[in-house]
């Protein structure tokens, strides 16, 4: 059987594709990439060691997605990368402790339900309009809640287990919400409350958020600001404020480490403990740099 290589021009124009946010594209590389085998480890090594941050970050993504990698070194990588898009880092994040995680089924079922919402969105619509479409889309079609019975289950904070249990907490159910709005093209902004997380779509005249692990329930700030003193926080404004991805991604890991602590698993619990410190050290380091 001939072994396929991968000369000089295709790997060219595979390489410029990586950071393409189509799913389709996606799928389309991964396709290829899975024909060539180990042919295509070389090229997408070099991509992930090179200097363009955006297209090494994306290649990793596809090494790990092909197994050529350590999956906890790639998430490492990722986070060093300081170059963060969150599906790739939720699905990254995931893999660490999922390593065979199908991310092409992953994106395929976020897929399928941007495509239902597009299904019923009605042209022109406003920003609050098309969250009322995703939320009948998510909590009533779909069927995904908060997992109120079982919160600290470690399964919660990972996309792969939320898409495939329609269950998770506050900050998971908020990426999955983030994560369709991106495929309908809806500007939406992460909001990490103290002790809660939400969404926010900072577009509209006035700002309005939106809570998937309450089948999301709108509120305005006044109702979050209520929300925060019920669990005696004293609320600031700057707790309406986008969350960084960065900040998304580390907040996950927290949560993990807490889970796991909980469910009795200190080796997981130290994992992502580590992540977290791997967070901060490159955020520091960043900070830093003139």
């Amino acid at each position: 059987m001939e072994i396929e290589t991968l000369g000089a021009e295709e790997s060219a124009a595979l390489v410029s594709l990586l950071d393409d946010p189509s799913p389709v594209v996606r799928r389309g590389l991964l396709a290829r990439f899975t024909q060539l085998g180990l042919a295509a480890a070389p090229v997408l090594q070099a991509t992930a060691r090179g200097p363009n941050r955006a297209l090494a970050s994306h290649a990793a993504w596809y090494l790990a997605e092909l197994k050529f990698i350590d999956p906890v070194a790639e998430f490492r990588d990722f986070i060093r990368s300081l170059n963060y898009e969150l599906e790739t880092g939720a699905l990254l994040l995931a893999r660490t402790v999922t390593p065979e995680l199908d991310a092409g089924a992953c994106l395929t079922q976020l897929d399928q339900i941007a495509a239902r919402c597009g299904e019923l969105i009605v042209e022109p619509s406003s920003a609050r309009e098309k969250c009322r479409v995703i939320n009948r889309v998510l909590f009533h079609e779909w069927g995904f809640r908060g997992n109120v019975e079982h919160y600290t289950d470690p399964r919660n904070s990972f996309l792969d287990q939320v898409l495939a249990r329609r269950t998770g907490i506050p900050l998971s159910l908020s990426i999955v919400y983030l994560l369709v709005a991106g495929r309908l093209g809806l500007e939406l902004a992460p909001v990490g409350l103290p002790g809660h997380f939400i969404v926010g779509c900072f577009s509209d005249d006035l700002p309005f958020f939106v809570d998937p692990f309450d089948r999301g329930l709108f509120r305005d700030p006044d109702e979050i600001f209520e929300l925060l003193r019920a669990k005696k926080i004293q609320p600031k404004l700057s707790d309406l404020a986008p969350t960084p991805v960065r900040e998304v991604l580390c907040r996950n890991c927290r949560n993990l480490v807490n889970h796991y602590t909980a469910s009795g698993e200190p080796a997981r619990a130290r994992l992502f403990a580590q992540f977290v410190e791997e967070f901060e050290a490159a955020y520091e380091k960043h900070a830093k740099s003139p």
